[in-house]
């Protein structure tokens, strides 16, 4: 695998740019006029959320931690490439998944990753429960290396899928038997509740490891999650009364065991017009007892409605899980699942101004002749093609595998990096303004099979300096270019003009603006 240089440009983040594309003239070579973007960073339409202050990038450590954590080695790679701020991409925000763990006389989940061990047990002779704090080793191997290596940045977010399985109607933690209905018992919210706050309280007095927010529910108004599916924990919860009386059985359960400054977040759902949904529809106990509203951003087409809502009611904002198996370009290789997922990216964050961004997981793909816990891997996919994930892990080599969306992920995370205000940007650029280093970074895409000429106007900025940095991902993994410097591009009375090569991503950085 070529190594991609690692070079950071320091703290770069956030801030800039409502911009307004319009089209001006260039002359080539021959003379001839052809169209060049011009792109105005209104640095006056800020980001409403966290005092305008930019969070950070994230993954979820559900399931791929759970598959990996098993060899230290392994958590020892992904921690450095993903969490290391001078090695890898930077990321700094780790949403935990608390499991439920299911009957242990269940053998109907058939991914390796995806069944997730519980902390909380129900003893089949004598019908009492007991916590097992040595549980969930894997996940928490990765969690432990992942917080070292990210160091003084690192936000870290427990979330759950299910409750415990004798919580449940079904018996089961993969869902209710009919998947409209909810599955936590009636009588069980208050238990579940407990059961988060103690393993949140325990990680932050038994393993000083300090969860900063919870949320207690996961696409909850949806009907995925069905008893003895073969793929993963999952619970619907009604809109309403039902969504409602769990967010606040969660916040009595934190303020009983002294977590009150735990943030308390809902409700993850899968479309951002659901989202806008079920919070409109929470009890006006419920909503003050919500200090960020947590989304997806698989579905939906009203991002700017749901930041109005969470803008309107005092609430942080933010993307909390997404992915997909797509690709974007022209005749784009490689690069096509990498422009995507950069593309997701921009359009997220230009449409909902979150203060976070957070993947679904980095690593979904796992090699191995044996297998896990008696099931089968997918194996290496076609990076040719759509895929989930950043990078696969070959169990067998003990390697973590690279992909383009690796590099895609790094034009953002090394160089947009937290404490940056959010604005806004055109469709196919991202960028921001760090005040402290007086520095601006945009991230451009280009999915189109022909080289498209910019112009960045930085007109409202009294100052800029001379020279913007360049950094590019395109082409194949072995062949193109991973995160690779290119020539400074001067920067001109306020003005930067610049090439985007086809179906590319590349990250500019100005310094000295104020």
């Amino acid at each position: 695998m070529p190594k991609c240089n690692f070079r950071f440009l320091g703290a770069a983040v956030f801030g800039i740019a409502l911009c307004m594309p319009a089209a001006c003239s260039a002359k080539d070579k021959s003379g001839r006029n052809r169209s060049m973007e011009t792109i105005v960073l209104d640095r006056q339409n800020t980001s409403p959320f966290n005092n305008g202050r930019f969070q950070g990038w994230g993954t979820s450590f559900c399931w791929w931690a759970n598959r990996i954590g098993y060899s230290d080695e392994l958590a020892e790679k992904a921690a450095e490439l993903f969490y290391d701020g001078d090695k890898g991409l930077g990321l700094n925000i780790i949403r935990y998944n608390i499991g439920g763990g299911d009957d242990p006389t269940h053998r109907h989940i058939k991914r390796t990753d995806s069944a997730v061990p519980g902390y909380l047990y129900k003893d089949a002779a004598t019908g009492g429960f007991s916590y097992d704090w040595t549980a969930d080793r894997n996940q928490r191997a990765v969690l432990k290396a992942a917080v070292k290596a990210c160091g003084q940045d690192v936000i870290v977010e427990a979330f759950s899928n299910s409750p415990p399985y004798f919580m449940t109607y079904s018996g089961c933690s993969s869902g209710a038997e009919d998947k409209s209905k909810n599955n936590l018992r009636d009588d069980q919210y208050e238990a579940f509740a407990d059961y988060l706050a103690t393993v949140i309280a325990h990680y932050k007095n038994a393993e000083g490891i300090a969860f900063q927010s919870v949320s207690p529910m996961n696409e909850p108004f949806t009907n995925y999650w069905g008893a003895f599916s073969d793929k993963q924990e999952g619970c619907h919860f009604d809109q309403g009364d039902s969504q409602s009386r769990m967010l606040l059985e969660t916040a009595k359960a934190l303020r009983s065991k002294g977590l009150a400054d735990v943030i308390l977040c809902g409700t993850d759902e899968t479309s951002v017009d659901v989202q806008s949904d079920s919070f409109a529809k929470l009890s006006p106990e419920a909503k003050d007892a919500v200090s960020r509203i947590d989304t997806h951003t698989y579905q939906g087409i009203g991002m700017k409605h749901l930041r109005g809502i969470a803008a309107e009611n005092g609430k942080n904002l933010w993307m909390s899980e997404v992915d997909g198996g797509d690709i974007a370009g022209t005749n784009a290789g490689e690069m096509g699942a990498a422009l995507w997922f950069a593309e997701k990216i921009i359009s997220d964050m230009n449409g909902l101004m979150p203060s976070a961004w957070i993947m679904w997981q980095v690593i979904d793909n796992h090699v191995s002749a044996k297998g896990y816990n008696g099931n089968k891997d997918f194996g290496m996919p076609d990076t040719s093609r759509g895929y989930w994930g950043l990078a696969v892990c070959d169990h067998d080599r003990r390697e973590i595998i690279l992909t383009k969306k690796y590099y895609a992920m790094a034009q953002f995370s090394r160089y947009i990096r937290p404490g940056c205000t959010l604005i806004a940007s055109s469709r196919n650029t991202l960028a921001a303004y760090d005040s402290g280093k007086k520095r601006i970074v945009i991230a451009a895409v280009n999915d189109g099979g022909e080289t498209k000429k910019c112009l960045f106007d930085f007109s409202q900025f009294e100052k800029t300096g001379d020279s913007a940095a360049v950094i590019r991902t395109s082409g194949s993994l072995a062949d193109g270019e991973n995160c690779v410097p290119q020539p400074a591009v001067r920067v001109i009375k306020k003005t930067l003009k610049a090439d985007l090569p086809a179906n590319s991503i590349t990250t500019f950085v100005v310094e000295s603006v104020f």
